[in-house]
């Protein structure tokens, strides 16, 4: 009466998807890859070429998304979160989202 159990618990475990901290971990090392071949730009110059035009904002960080081959750049002013897209290949702002 357990194997089954134990079984049904074993498969609804492996069919759940990868933690997002999984995911980001696996996107960073991606972006780590893509800049070492040059196919992507350093998060240093996509920081050096979006944060001066965010003035009076606090910078929270970056995320690589390995599928778009783009960061996201988080920020905050006055309690508003704001996104900054950028393409990893060009350093070219593709949205800012609020």
């Amino acid at each position: 009466m357990v194997a089954p159990f134990v079984s049904a618990v074993l498969a609804a475990t492996l069919a759940l998807p990868a933690s997002p901290a999984l995911a980001q971990r696996n996107d960073q090392g991606e972006a780590r890859k893509e800049m070492r071949a040059g196919n992507v730009l350093s998060l240093r110059q996509i920081e050096g070429r979006v944060l001066p035009t965010m003035p009076g904002s606090e910078y929270l960080g970056p995320a690589y998304d390995s599928t778009a081959m783009a960061y996201r750049l988080k920020f905050i002013k006055d309690g508003r979160v704001t996104y900054v897209d950028v393409d990893a290949r060009t350093g070219r702002v593709l949205g800012v989202s609020r």
